[in-house]
Formats: structure tokens, C-alpha cells, sequence
């Protein structure tokens, strides 16, 4: 089932191998269609690595939710499952190199500005992160007409429109500052 009443969209399924590459491209379709495009390798990787992490670990059953959410200056990215533990977030450094697992939730925190878990209910848990929403430029009027050096200057500074960290949750990473905006979209999972 999909609804995509204005601004949210929710994708209820099994999270296997191959319903994640499917779920991955609905979320990637949805950002377009919201002209959200800058956030669409982030909001895909992170989503593939909540549901690589539901398909690995939950409990009793792979059945889950996704959720896409566009608020006023933020998309929340959500998945609900079936089981109440709340995953154990390790030390990165701690993961050997050639590991096959174990990367995920530190995956999600690095390319997104904010992220956490909580409980749902008796039986299962949110996991969710948001990135920034770009707000949408400005048509310009007057510019055309107005000579440039009646333009106000314009201000560039790398890293400082990047906001803080905004949300508290009962599981929580710190955001690099020094992180690239956006990272290509990659998976262990095909699809």
C-alpha cells in the first residue's frame, strides 16, 4: 500500500533483499516529484541501511513501514517494525575494515543531520533521520533590470548554512561538520 497524500508518503512491506532496491526507487521517485532531487542519494542510502538493518535483525516477522515526510524545512525519514529492541549502536572505530556489517546506523548518522530511535507501542520501534529540505529559490524579478552593482552582495560560506543538531532521542550521534553534503548512494543489498 502507498498513500501520498501531499507532502508524505508511506510504503508498507517485507524488508527482503529485493522489496529494498523497490522501496529505494519509490522514495527516489517521491523526492522528485517533489523537486527534492539534492536529497535524493541520502534519503536512498539511508533508508537501504534501515531496511538492510530490519531484514538482519528483526523480530518476529521482516514486516515494516517507511515513512517520507516533508516539514517546513526538513524531510523525516522513518521505519517502523515489529520489534521492540532497540538497536545496539557500537563504536565505528571498533568495526574492522573489511567488515560486512556493522557500518549501518553510523551510515545513517553521516549523511543525515539528525537521527534516533524510539519505542512504538508495545511491539516495536521508529528508527527515523532528517535531512534539510533546500527551500525552493526565489524567482527573479528585478534582478535582470537592476545593474549588478546595485545588487546586494552576496554572502558564501562553507558550512555555515548547515544546521545543528536538532533532535534528542534515546539514541543519538554526533554530526560531522566536515562530512561532503552529498554522499553517492551506495548498497551491500541489490536492487
Amino acid at each position: 500500500m502507498i498513500t501520498h497524500p501531499n507532502r508524505h508518503c508511506a510504503v508498507e512491506l517485507q524488508a527482503l533483499p529485493s522489496r529494498i532496491g523497490q522501496v529505494r526507487r519509490i522514495v527516489s521517485a517521491q523526492l522528485r516529484y517533489w523537486h527534492l532531487d539534492p536529497l535524493i542519494d541520502r534519503a536512498a542510502l539511508g533508508v537501504t541501511e534501515l531496511l538492510t538493518n530490519v531484514h538482519r535483525h528483526a523480530q518476529p516477522d521482516k514486516t515494516c513501514t517507511v515513512e517520507i515526510e516533508l516539514l517546513l524545512d526538513h524531510l523525516v525519514v522513518s521505519v517502523h517494525d515489529h520489534d521492540p529492541r532497540l538497536p545496539v549502536v557500537g563504536d565505528i572505530s571498533d568495526v574492522a575494515a573489511t567488515a560486512t556489517c556493522g557500518r549501518g546506523l553510523a551510515m545513517v548518522a553521516a549523511v543525515s543531520e539528525s537521527w534516533g530511535v524510539r519505542p512504538d507501542g508495545e511491539s516495536g520501534k521508529v528508527v527515523w533521520f532528517t535531512l534539510s529540505a533546500p527551500s525552493p529559490a526565489p524567482v527573479p524579478t528585478a534582478v535582470a533590470s537592476t545593474p549588478a552593482s546595485a545588487r546586494p552582495a552576496r554572502r558564501v560560506g562553507i558550512g555555515s548554512e548547515k544546521p545543528t543538531h536538532r533532535f534528542v532521542s534515546e539514541v543519538e550521534l554526533p554530526v560531522d561538520e566536515h562530512r561532503a553534503q552529498h554522499a553517492p548512494a551506495r548498497s551491500a543489498v541489490a536492487g
